[in-house]
């Protein structure tokens, strides 16, 4: 009884977590000064998708320089905009698409003599991956079952 429940709580676990971290784009990129680069990611209709970008500080003990400021825009395929952030060093995004489509980040770092290159770190999760799980099931509160039936139920009831 003991070890077919515990291969059932494994099961349920392990399906989770699988669902949980697939849907998310994490990943560290370089840009010169003076030039964009875009990521584009493509979204369903009615997902809920988070962003967040900052600038690795190449010198932790010391402020960013001035040259290390980006302009961040975000628009869906039909030239909506869902955030636009100008010469910040990190900022971060939350929205439900309003149309199916490919949704891009475009990052401009600002022109700057001598060329400076940003390291910029950049986490852009949709969907499932997008909610907040911790705030819909507190430590201790729901059974790890019934949780595994409310994400089920999420992923496939819109």
């Amino acid at each position: 009884m003991i070890i077919p429940r515990l291969n059932l709580y494994l099961l349920v676990i392990t399906t989770v977590t699988g669902l949980l971290s697939s849907p998310s784009k994490s990943l560290r990129f370089e840009l010169e000064s003076g030039h964009t680069k875009c990521i584009a990611e493509d979204i369903k209709s009615n997902s809920m998708t988070v962003g967040k970008y900052s600038i690795v500080n190449p010198h932790d003990s010391q402020p960013l320089p001035e040259s290390h400021k980006l302009t961040v825009r975000v628009t869906s395929s039909y030239g909506n905009s869902y955030h636009y952030s100008e010469r910040v060093e990190s900022g971060q995004f939350a929205f439900t698409a309003a149309e199916a489509g490919d949704y891009m980040a475009c990052f401009w770092a600002v022109d700057h003599k001598p060329n400076a290159t940003l390291t910029v770190d950049f986490d852009w999760k949709t969907g499932v991956a997008a909610k907040d799980w911790s705030n819909v099931a507190k430590k201790g509160s729901v059974d790890v079952s019934q949780l595994a039936v409310y994400i089920n139920l999420s992923i496939f009831l819109p």
